[in-house]
Order: C-alpha cells, then structure tokens, then sequence
C-alpha cells in the first residue's frame, strides 16, 4: 500500500472518530501527563497544577481542573524517573526481538 492509501486511511480514522478521539478519558489524562513530564524535563522534579496549567495553555490546550488535579494527587512523593524504570521492568516480562530473517 502506498503512503496516499495510510493517510487517507487515518484521516478518515480521525474523521470517524470525531470529538471521541480526543475526549477519551485516556486521551484526556495523556496530555496532562505529557505537560507534567515537560515540566520535569524542564528540571521541575515536583510541577505544580499551575505550572502543568502552564504548559498546556501555551500550547492552546484548556483545562480541566478535576483531572489536572487528579494527575498531580497520583504523583504527589513519586519520582518520575522511578516510575518510569518499573515500567520498563514490566515491559521487558513480556520479551521482545524476533527471529532474523533467513538467509538466501
């Protein structure tokens, strides 16, 4: 299939999709997320809602407050350099790599 056949296919995902696609709470909680790992990667090991708020309405995102705030009680005392090496450990259970392809 060719690159034309891929856009068009995710650009009528999306379509179809509509507001749902970015309302889900999943998608709703990643944007926050993302904003607080920026503050960190910023060097703030502990972002406050209004730095987190910060960042997203400068990227012309709105807020929810009630999910902001949810996302900064859930990482109150966390590390996220911590958090993201246990991840690891949980991908790494389910193995990886393939087989290399056959020779001749």
């Amino acid at each position: 299939f060719g690159s034309s056949y891929r856009a068009g296919t995710l650009g009528n995902t999306l379509e179809e999709k509509g507001a749902e696609a970015t309302s889900s709470p999943a998608a709703m909680a990643m944007k926050y997320m993302g904003a607080y790992l920026m503050a960190v990667i910023g060097g703030n090991e502990s972002p406050s809602v209004d730095d987190v708020k910060a960042i997203l309405e400068a990227g012309g995102i709105e807020c929810e407050k009630e999910m902001l705030d949810r996302v900064i009680l859930n990482m109150e005392g966390k590390q996220v350099h911590e958090l993201i090496a246990a991840g690891s450990l949980k991908f790494a259970a389910c193995g990886g790599g393939g087989g290399g392809g056959g020779g001749g």
